[in-house]
């Protein structure tokens, strides 16, 4: 038996058919996708060069193993700003079970020469791995999210995305160049 429920004015075949036409039409104009929007461009906004403390493990969570790096101080300098990184925050890390994927999540602040104190929350990941060819990739990005007082000058790192790779120096260390996405 062949039954055709009401919904509002709709049949349920009709309905059915409204949403398969659509979705037809969404895939064939995704085929022929191109960017219209101008591609963003990147502006180097500071290093940071970061002095960290001893990793500790806190253990196997449901999420996977939980480590801390904590972040003992540092500088920072760039074109428009310059200053301390304040020590006393950390990087939070979620080392998957098969050791290739870190998710990290670094909570800390920075002081500015000038005085004004900025807090950083850059979350990003950390993966290795292999390559369609074998071959060993290593991939380290991350999105520092800043949040400057609105009455200071650097009141602009509010307004914008950023994203930060990393470089090693001496053991204890890590250098963070950021850019802003323009």
């Amino acid at each position: 038996m062949n039954v055709i429920m009401q919904i509002g004015t709709y049949t349920t075949t009709s309905l059915t058919s409204t949403i398969a036409l659509a979705f037809c039409a969404l895939t064939s104009a995704a085929q022929g996708v191109s960017p219209k929007a101008a591609t963003p461009e990147l502006e180097f906004v500071m290093q940071l060069n970061v002095s960290l403390g001893e990793t500790y493990v806190v253990g196997e969570t449901p999420a996977g193993t939980r480590q801390v790096i904590p972040i003992a101080g540092g500088t920072f300098e760039g074109p428009q700003l310059r200053g301390t990184i304040v020590g006393g925050g950390a990087d939070y890390q979620l080392v998957g079970s098969d050791g290739k994927r870190t998710t990290l999540e670094a909570v800390y602040s920075i002081k500015t020469d000038d005085g004004v104190h900025i807090h950083v929350r850059n979350q990003g990941i950390v993966c290795s791995g292999k390559d369609t060819s074998g071959r060993d990739t290593f991939y380290f990005k991350a999105a520092p999210k800043f949040e400057a007082p609105v009455d200071s000058r650097y009141d602009w790192l509010n307004n914008a995305i950023f994203v930060c790779s990393p470089s090693f120096g001496a053991p204890g260390t890590i250098t963070l160049d950021v850019w802003m996405v323009r």
